[in-house]
């Protein structure tokens, strides 16, 4: 990061993918902190022309809030590292296999860590049978937010019929039941868990609306999955070679005990609204949003 004694930090923010909304939320809560940690900040839309942005602000510090596609997948920190601006959370290698759930669960596999059976498949071929026996979640490979999220249940007569706007090819994975945690990583540290209750699936909704669900921080779960979830996280986080800010996701199905504990995936840039989980994880551990913020601003470097 520069030296200057009052950096300017550009917040990315909005962006064209599937999860603009979320991103500019994330940017404008990301922003206001800091600017309540006394940073000269500059809010930074995304276009097409983030280049020529960028060179006007002359930020000396990009804070990336940036969410899906372009924005987390590695393609705004290759331009970021090849205009040497200092930049938040992950590089472009950790971002692009993050993204991609099946080569991130391939690098899980390797690590040790525990996954479920998942193949990559048309979804026309999705749409014409069953590509595996029920239950079954189909998604897209490389978008977040719960965006294009289906599940087959047992009972389904069919496979499914798909948004138009889902890709080409999807991911088709084995069905975890159970409760949905999750742990966010800072730096070299597991922060805590969290227990999130919601009435049915962990969806966009869910995640986004005030009232779409409760979290319950630290998770009342045994030591040992609490303790496992701690370990997975810093795993899989290490694994990737993540930077800054992480937030790993698991399903827990309780009447399986420590091998039910199952880890679907990583997430390079978590979400920085007021219903994130990653902000209340620094919270639990006495670091409050703008702390928060300040620290990852203080973190960026250039050739993550």
């Amino acid at each position: 990061m520069s030296s200057r004694a009052n950096p300017k930090v550009a917040v990315l923010m909005g962006g064209p993918s599937a999860e603009r909304e979320v991103s500019l939320s994330s940017g404008r809560e990301c922003a206001a902190a800091l600017r309540g940690e006394g940073f000269q900040v500059v809010e930074v839309d995304a276009g097409r022309d983030v280049a020529r942005q960028l060179t006007e602000v002359a930020p000396d510090v990009v804070f990336n809030a940036l969410h899906g596609r372009w924005g987390e997948d590695g393609c705004v920190q290759g331009l970021l590292e090849w205009m040497q601006i200092p930049y938040t959370h992950s590089g472009v290698l950790a971002s692009s296999l993050a993204m991609d759930k099946q080569k991130s669960k391939a690098a899980f596999e390797a690590a040790g860590l525990p996954v479920v059976d998942s193949v990559i498949v048309p979804r026309d071929q999705v749409e014409a049978a069953h590509v595996m026996a029920p239950p079954y979640v189909v998604k897209p490979n490389n978008e977040g937010s719960s965006v294009g999220v289906y599940i087959v249940q047992e009972a389904a007569n069919g496979p499914p019929v798909l948004n138009p706007d889902m890709p080409d090819m999807v991911m088709v994975e084995t069905y975890v039941p159970g409760r949905e945690l999750t742990t966010s990583v800072l730096g070299d540290r597991s922060l805590t868990v969290t227990d999130i209750i919601t009435d049915g699936w962990y969806d966009y909704h869910a995640k986004y609306a005030t009232g779409g669900s409760r979290h319950e921080v630290p998770a009342n779960v045994p030591t040992e999955i609490f303790d496992a979830c701690m370990d997975y996280a810093l795993r899989a986080h290490n694994a990737l070679g993540c930077r800054g800010l992480s937030r790993t996701d698991f399903r827990w199905d309780e009447a399986r005990g420590l091998d039910g504990l199952i880890l679907l995936e990583t997430n390079t840039q978590p979400g920085m609204t007021p219903t994130s989980l990653s902000p209340e994880h620094a919270q639990a551990c006495g670091m409050s949003f703008g702390q928060l913020c300040a620290w990852l601003v203080e973190d960026a470097s250039c050739n993550r």
